[in-house]
């Protein structure tokens, strides 16, 4: 069996924290197995590298390893792409198509974001984990395969679960064993250390001298969070290696490269960040929220007044909520004018008034939504996964939203 050292040197990881280094033991001890194995941690952290020990390693390691982005398939055609599908099976389907667990029989497939999966899939995956049979789209022969699988997943499972967006019994199956890859900002004594190796790489790729951090740059480095972890660590070292004429880097000129340059210790008030993107969205909630109490609060004052001749009788018993909508001036002198309703209004005329309410209302949580979407996107320099991830929703949605709203 291969050291710990051996096995960062094949396969290019970088550093020396413990929670890394065990992460690693882990998948070389399961590898030569057929157990299931679920990798779990932050996007950006590597999770790609230990299928790929499991597989190298395992008696697999001369068969076929296929790697699919689950995230990145749309759902209608996930099954498809997973299990085959039959000619005719469905528009556009010509011709007979081996699915990707047919073609690696015998070998690994990485199935990256699984939690990701429709639940349609999850069954069928399910399926192949407990006797390693499936069935093609379209089809009614049942099929058999012999492959490992190795997931991976970014998504709080547990959470998942609850919220009934990925199967329990499947999340068993899949994390027989579970490795968990730390975040960056968890390897504090990695962070220059990698650094230092993707400048030295970059240096090479363009033909330049390598960049170097001043001791006030790399305190600086050290003290931010990074919320994309060694990939954007890896795309800062790129960014400043082609951009810099001066190969010594000063503090001032990283922080120009780091995001809100808010480092590891942003302003905190009330436990949040401060101009942190969820605070903002709670807060526009709250406001959609209450704006949408005050609409209900208008159509109900509204129909009370069209079914009942005492109006005078209605607006007392209503005064608190005439203030609030129309203001203390104009309390006392509301009548059927002010709210532009006539008195003899048909029953066709009290639907048409709340439809248009409704309408209103709508287009304008439609707005809101378009709005949010473009600011995460602009924060994020238009990459959907971090998006995604800060609006709450799945890559899938978001990208579906894009195309909806034509951003």
């Amino acid at each position: 069996m291969e050291n710990i050292q051996a096995i960062k040197q094949r396969f290019g990881i970088i550093g020396n924290d413990v929670h890394l280094d065990r992460a690693i033991e882990k998948a070389v001890r399961v590898a030569p197995t057929d157990i299931s194995v679920l990798v779990t941690g932050e996007s950006g952290v590597g999770k790609e590298n230990i299928p790929k020990i499991v597989h190298s390693l395992s008696h697999r390691k001369h068969a076929k390893y296929i790697a699919v982005n689950c995230g990145a398939i749309p759902e209608g055609t996930i099954d498809s792409e997973l299990f085959g599908h039959e000619k005719g099976s469905f528009t556009g389907a010509t011709q007979d198509r081996k699915g990707y667990f047919e073609v690696a029989d015998g070998g690994t497939i990485f199935l990256d974001e699984v939690g990701e999966l429709p639940l349609t899939t999850q069954v069928r995956l399910l399926r192949v984990l407990e006797n390693g049979e499936f069935i093609k789209v379209g089809s009614s022969k049942v099929l058999k395969t012999n492959v490992r699988i190795v997931a991976a997943t970014n998504v709080n499972m547990e959470s998942a679960i609850e919220k009934e967006k990925f199967r329990e019994d499947l999340y068993y199956r899949l994390s027989t064993v579970e490795i968990h890859l730390p975040a960056l900002r968890d390897r504090n004594e990695d962070i220059h250390l990698l650094f230092r190796k993707f400048a030295s790489d970059f240096a090479q790729k363009y033909r330049m001298p390598s960049i170097r951090l001043d001791d006030n740059a790399v305190a600086i480095l050290l003290k931010y969070r990074f919320p994309g972890n060694i990939r954007q660590l890896k795309n800062l070292a790129e960014q400043i290696s082609v951009i810099e004429e001066e190969r010594v880097v000063s503090a001032l000129k990283l922080q120009q490269y780091l995001p809100n340059n808010k480092g590891n210790f942003p302003a905190v008030i009330g436990g949040k960040k401060e101009n942190d993107f969820s605070t903002e969205r709670d807060i526009m909630y709250k406001i959609l929220f209450d704006m949408r109490n005050d609409i209900n609060d208008l159509k109900k004052l509204t129909l009370d007044l069209l079914k009942n001749e005492n109006v005078e009788e209605v607006q007392e018993e209503n005064h608190q909520l005439i203030e609030k909508i129309y203001g203390n001036n104009n309390s006392k002198n509301t009548n059927f004018e002010v709210l532009n309703i006539p008195q003899n209004s048909s029953e066709e005329k009290e639907y048409d008034f709340i439809e248009t309410i409704e309408e209103d209302e709508s287009l304008s949580l439609q707005d809101k939504e378009v709005e949010m979407i473009k600011k995460s996107l602009e924060k994020n320099s238009n990459k959907r996964k971090l998006a995604a991830k800060e609006l709450g929703i799945s890559e899938r949605t978001l990208y579906r939203k894009i195309k909806q709203y034509d951003l």
